[in-house]
């Protein structure tokens, strides 16, 4: 059946190679209906494709804007215009020359929207939702699993652009539209940053209705929660205060992580204490050489405590002695500020002329080692109850989980200790896929990236997150990250994601440089986007494009899962942590 034409290309405005304006016979045309024309050229045919982003109706005939009163009343003869503007995707062949005027329009539909969007070059079609035309929406996953890029970037208002139910989608399609070749070692590390929503990512959403179900069916996904979930929260309880238990409104499958004194000195952790080296120069200096001697203190030692035996004894040392063993004790993490204090300070029992160990302070005036034990000391309250002495490490390992998805909760954690856990932990995944020991890919989904990777200040999270955005693809480590303003993020990190989404956003933030990625007209939308709609834009295809995505399979707080959970909810007001 031959398709009817729409319209035609207008001859009253110009017309080049990478845009035209059409006027509208037959139908409804919107913004981002995508639309194509042919055109010969003396024996040559070209074939544009484009996608509307303007559209615009105006009375022919008046002169003065009181003339569209006479018009309505029928007193004035006039015609309504109803035009669009096209912007240029796709050529066919690749010769630019601009359409004839008069040249029927039409929509584009199946191969002609696929050839229109580039969907034809693509081997791999990721679904990522749908378009306004209800037509599925694709992007090319060479893009975001690392082969020819990786990494996506997505912002907007907190609350109402849906940052994080669309990175879960995308994991969603991800794992089962059996399109990464190695789903069953792929792993993803999701970090619980608001509230404990993501702790029902495994039970069904009782309000997804069987429209939506629909919708996940025509992309090719089943309408299921995720299948294979960890969840991981950190201790109720402070050292000493009785068993290890999750903190966590969700009573059953949550695992408490901490790790031990031994390992957060054997590891290197103590410079994800700091966010701010870059205030002090000379603290730097300073964190390395603590967490050298720290490490070197660790070695060799087999349980969850360190034993050392250069702790003075006397008045004011602190130190608990183990005649078997003729060493100190240091079995919590106040504890071993204690010990960092002596090693830096000196013992106060040796009066005012008390020096610390010269191997330790790397030559630091006294005020920079006076500040560092202030800062560590105010730590202590912070991350007390995550670096422990009383059990071995329970450290979240995505890559050593039998689960695919490894939620980790900080959600409660004060900005310090999520600091370190976010640190710590995406340490440890880069570190293992620089050294091969796992050869899957591994996602990591991280909110609020202005935190943790802002664009000033140095600190080691942020340089760990600039390896990965500038490294990570080529290892297997991709980043989904989110950010309410893209603007206070590192530059490099939000550069480096090839997908880049845009929900909601704020009228200051849309005219930052950031977004100058989206034409006016779209930054213009991106004020007044529903919760629900977002804008991407792929290095594949010219234009962004705005798409829906289904409503969560998974339930998103307690009240939606399917099943009685009633018994299972505990308070969950125990305050930061």
């Amino acid at each position: 059946m031959k398709q009817e034409a729409i319209g035609v290309v207008l001859g009253s405005r110009e017309a080049s190679p990478l845009e035209f304006w059409i006027g509208i016979q037959k139908g409804l045309v919107r913004l981002d209906d995508v639309v194509w024309v042919e055109a010969d050229h003396g024996g040559l045919t070209v074939r544009y494709y484009g996608m509307v982003d303007r559209v615009h109706k105006l009375l022919e005939g008046t002169r003065f804007d009181s003339d569209t009163f006479l018009a309505a009343s029928d007193l004035i003869p006039t015609n309504t215009a109803y035009v669009a503007h096209v912007t240029v995707t796709r050529l066919e062949p690749e010769e630019y020359l601009p359409p004839d005027p008069g040249s029927p329009v039409y929509l584009a539909r199946r191969e002609m929207l696929e050839n229109a969007l580039y969907y034809d070059r693509m081997k791999q079609k990721l679904p990522v939702g749908f378009m306004k035309s209800g037509e599925p929406a694709y992007v090319n996953l060479a893009f975001l699993d690392g082969r020819q890029g990786g990494h996506v970037n997505i912002s907007g208002i907190s609350g109402v652009a849906a940052k994080t139910s669309y990175a879960l989608f995308l994991l969603h399609s991800l794992y089962n539209s059996s399109l990464l070749s190695d789903v069953a070692s792929a792993k993803t590390l999701v970090f619980n940053v608001k509230g404990q929503d993501l702790f029902y990512l495994d039970k069904p959403n009782r309000e997804l209705n069987e429209e939506e179900r629909e919708r996940y069916r025509r992309l090719g996904l089943p309408p299921e929660p995720f299948a294979s979930v960890a969840f991981f929260a950190p201790p109720r309880l402070a050292q000493g205060e009785g068993h290890l238990v999750a903190a966590s409104a969700r009573a059953e499958g949550v695992r408490p992580y901490h790790w031990s004194v031994a390992d957060f000195c054997r590891d290197g952790l103590l410079p994800f204490l700091f966010s701010d080296r870059g205030a002090m120069s000379n603290l730097g200096f300073l964190i390395d050489q603590v967490t050298a001697r720290l490490a070197a203190l660790a070695r060799g030692q087999q349980g969850p405590e360190l034993y050392v035996d250069d702790w003075p004894q006397g008045p004011g040392g602190g130190g608990e002695v183990f005649e078997a063993l003729g060493k100190a004790r240091i079995d919590s993490f106040a504890r071993l500020v204690d010990y960092i204090e002596v090693k830096l300070l000196g013992d106060e029992a040796e009066g005012e002329e008390a020096k610390g160990d010269s191997l330790w302070t790397a030559r630091q005036h006294p005020g920079t080692l006076q500040a560092f034990v202030r800062r560590l000391r105010a730590a202590a309250r912070n991350v007390g109850h995550l670096i422990r002495g009383d059990a071995h490490s329970n450290v979240p390992d995505p890559m050593g989980s039998s689960a695919q998805i490894n939620v980790v909760d900080i959600h409660n954690l004060s900005a310090q200790a999520q600091m370190f856990v976010v640190g710590s932990l995406l340490r440890r995944v880069f570190a293992a896929k620089e050294s091969g020991r796992h050869w899957g890919r591994v996602f990591v989904v991280l909110d609020e990236l202005n935190k943790y990777a802002p664009r000033e200040g140095e600190s080691p999270i942020k340089d760990i997150l600039l390896d990965i955005a500038e490294r990570g693809r080529s290892l297997g480590v991709i980043l989904i990250g989110a950010q309410q303003t893209a603007s206070e993020v590192e530059r490099r990190v939000v550069g480096n994601a090839a997908i880049r989404v845009v929900g909601r956003l704020d009228a200051a933030e849309a005219e930052r440089p950031e977004y100058r990625y989206l034409p006016g007209a779209f930054r213009e939308r991106a004020l007044i986007l529903p919760q629900g709609t977002m804008i991407l834009h792929q290095p594949e295809v010219p234009v962004p494009i705005a798409i829906e995505f289904p409503y969560p399979a998974w339930a998103t707080k307690p009240e939606e899962v399917a099943e009685d959970i009633s018994d299972e909810r505990i308070d969950d007001e125990w305050g930061a942590i």
